[in-house]
């Protein structure tokens, strides 16, 4: 009679992958942008990079906000009376409210024409979004028991898939450009070759942890997740891109485009699966 069956979810629900996707987005595109005021030829991005940037901030303000039980519960995230100083959270709150004021007022300056101002603005700007994936490595790898997660390479493999997902999407912005094809390739190579690296060391480090490790491992590795990681995100969206860039044709511009339609799916793929995959061994035990 006094028998009991404990019901386990998932804490960190699919939301939050797309969240992360957004705002990574969000960061590395206003780092393109930055790149105009010191690379003539991105100057052609520095505007539409912006544009998008902020687009995407706005979405993924929405996509946090709309996770949230009692949304209104927000405006203790702006409220200094409630911050918790030693939370990644809190400090993901202030970079996104830095971050929204900053593009404000460099849209703004840009629109007066105001280019030393705008130009300052816009290396401000780029160091607060950087600070985006950062907080949100972070906000993963402070679980201490959560296998993949707590690893200190999570923060650098969010900004690498950053600047991944921002690099293929200012390609369909680049309008053909050779030489700003030829500078975002080289962004995509380097940081999905780095991508490649890392993704191999955390998945060596689990299969040969400790039990819930080696579970976390197998459950990423095999079966639907295992279709969405391995092949989606490690074999389809980073390593086929890779060899396809590294081969004649990506020095040309449907090579480009290919490869980045390929890391935009794999860049999604792998937030969802590194998001969801460690967390389906407590709904289990």
């Amino acid at each position: 009679m006094l028998d009991w069956t404990p019901f386990f979810t998932i804490a960190w629900p699919s939301t939050y992958a797309y969240y992360f996707f957004a705002i990574g987005l969000s960061a590395a595109l206003f780092f393109i942008s930055t790149l105009s005021w010191f690379r003539e030829e991105f100057k052609s991005l520095r505007s539409s990079a912006f544009m998008l940037s902020f687009a995407l901030l706005v979405i993924g303000g929405l996509l946090l906000i709309g996770d949230l039980s009692q949304p209104a519960r927000f405006l203790n995230m702006v409220n200094p009376g409630y911050w918790n100083m030693s939370s990644p959270l809190v400090w993901g709150a202030i970079l996104l409210i830095l971050f929204g004021g900053v593009s404000v007022l460099y849209f703004l300056t840009m629109n007066k024409g105001d280019e030393a101002l705008a130009k300052k603005l816009a290396v401000i700007g780029s160091l607060i979004a950087l600070g985006l994936p950062i907080y949100t490595g972070f906000d993963l790898s402070v679980h201490q028991h959560r296998p993949v997660w707590n690893s200190p390479l999570m923060s650098v493999l969010a900004v690498s898939l950053s600047l991944i997902s921002g690099a293929a999407v200012a390609a369909f912005l680049a309008k053909g450009e050779a030489k700003l094809l030829a500078s975002l390739r080289n962004i995509m190579f380097a940081s999905a070759g780095a991508t490649a690296v890392m993704l191999l060391a955390l998945m060596v480090t689990t299969a040969y942890g400790g039990s819930a490790s080696e579970l976390t491992y197998m459950f990423m590795t095999s079966g639907s997740m295992g279709i969405l990681f391995v092949w989606l995100g490690v074999v389809i969206g980073t390593l086929v891109p890779l060899v396809v860039l590294a081969m004649p044709i990506g020095k040309q511009a449907t090579g480009v485009m290919l490869a980045s339609v390929l890391l935009l799916v794999g860049g999604l793929a792998l937030r969802y699966a590194i998001l969801v995959g460690p967390q389906i061994v407590h709904t289990y035990y």
